[in-house]
């Protein structure tokens, strides 16, 4: 049992939970807390519903927003859980394969935390063992990106979505100003940071179409059973963004877990994964800002790897899971200069990604 549902509280979620759900009695037994996810608390449970439209027995899977955590650490992007909820709904309903939603709660009398409840998926979530395979998985890759065009056809005109914030201006600088932020007096004492911050700043892509984006997409993220997709997870950073951000955090070589001659995300190549994008999304998929993204995804994920291992060392969350995490910013910062060296721009360059340079004919170039 986790210390979230006891002999007190079951009682007030069971109360709860026959009023959302329509039904005349509700029984939740709790099955225990789930791995993954260092940001939200997951537990399963299972309903049983008397009456109503959902009777039955569902499992399903409980997330909380805890006490602390990222938040506490800096980090503000991640969404509030009635936040979450309302993205979750809008995904399902326009046929992305995310977990059904079934009620959320935002009162803390009932656990003390604000939660949803979704209907649990199948499936092998680890990295490791989903790019394991022998022969590039090119069926599962591009049905990643088809999965992906259809979340991007929502946006801030979607119903449902109004309490997402929109960037101010620019996505691009708006992510630039965050990471920044995160990474306090960090990002002018560490050379690799400053120069990888000044060189998104430098290139930063123009102001486009703003679509709602899952902004964790990656292997890890999603479920696969026999092959087969069967849920997209962790939410809890979603929000309105330029659509090609989600494309390069799914190739970023952070999350290929060592298959590092498939870029799309350990499953295959990218051309598998763009041309299942641009098969449901109607756009095309641009390399050059994709390439862009890339870049700012392992100035994110090092951000991020900073935030986890001081929620270690500050005491306030002891882990080994967050302090492993934090001891992995040489790690990123390795990919991130390999990256950008792999573009042939500079950091003071004043060329946008993806246009030749001036300079020696032997000088590395963008294609």
């Amino acid at each position: 049992m986790s210390a979230l549902i006891d002999g007190e509280s079951r009682p007030r979620l069971e109360t709860w939970l026959a009023g959302a759900t329509g039904a005349t009695r509700v029984a939740v037994a709790d099955e225990g807390t789930l791995g993954g996810g260092a940001i939200s608390l997951n537990l399963a449970v299972t309903l049983d519903i008397d009456g109503g439209p959902q009777a039955g027995r569902h499992a399903c899977v409980l997330r909380a927003q805890p006490g602390g955590g990222a938040a506490a650490s800096g980090m503000k992007a991640s969404i509030s859980k009635a936040q979450e909820f309302a993205v979750l709904r809008a995904a399902f309903g326009a046929g992305v394969a995310a977990p059904e939603p079934i009620a959320a709660c935002g009162d803390p009398a009932v656990l003390g935390a604000d939660f949803y409840i979704m209907r649990r998926a199948e499936g092998i979530g680890a990295g490791h063992k989903v790019v394991k395979a022998d022969q590039p998985q090119r069926g599962l890759a591009r049905e990643l990106g088809r999965q992906l065009g259809r979340l991007h056809k929502a946006g801030p005109d979607t119903p449902g979505l109004e309490d997402l914030p929109v960037p101010a201006a620019s996505p691009a600088l708006d992510c630039v100003h965050a990471y920044r932020d995160w990474l306090g007096d960090l990002a002018l004492r560490d050379a690799v940071l400053a120069w990888g911050l000044r060189w998104l700043e430098i290139h930063a892509p123009p102001p486009g179409d703003l679509v709602l984006c899952h902004r964790d997409y990656r292997t890890g993220n999603y479920l696969v059973k026999d092959g087969g997709l069967t849920a997209i997870l962790d939410w809890e950073f979603a929000g309105f963004s330029d659509p090609m951000e989600d494309l390069g955090w799914f190739c970023a070589r952070s999350w290929r877990f060592g298959r590092h001659d498939r870029e799309a995300g350990g499953l295959a190549g990218r051309e598998d994964f763009y041309a299942g994008y641009e098969e449901t999304s109607g756009r095309r998929v641009d390399p050059q800002a994709v390439a862009y993204w890339e870049t700012a995804a392992y100035m994110r994920w090092a951000a991020i790897a900073v935030l986890q291992g001081r929620r270690h060392t500050s005491g306030e969350e002891p882990s080994l899971e967050l302090a492993l995490t934090g001891r992995m910013l040489p790690e990123i910062e390795l990919d991130l200069l390999r990256h950008i060296h792999g573009l042939g721009l500079t950091a003071s360059s004043p060329a946008a990604v993806g246009v030749e340079t001036s300079g020696d004919a032997d000088e590395e170039r963008v294609a």
